[in-house]
């Protein structure tokens, strides 16, 4: 069985999430464009980081392994 491993986050970023509530988190987790597999995929092994005022999680589509981003305006 795999460990799952918490996502890297600056402290402004980690903030941000947090103020997020989980159910909302989840939506956006699994709301990903992923332009390999040409639809809304989930998104894995991401960090997060805040750029221009937003959030901004970078990782790898669920399927295709591909990478993958998703802004989260400020």
């Amino acid at each position: 069985m795999a460990i799952e491993t918490l996502p890297e986050f600056t402290r402004p970023a980690r903030r941000r999430w947090n103020s997020i509530s989980a159910d909302i988190r989840q939506r956006l987790l699994a709301n990903v464009w992923c332009g390999n597999c040409r639809h809304e995929v989930t998104i894995t092994n991401f960090t997060g980081a805040i750029r221009d005022d937003n959030l901004l999680l970078v990782g790898k589509c669920a399927e295709c392994k591909g990478d993958v981003a998703r802004v989260i305006e400020g």
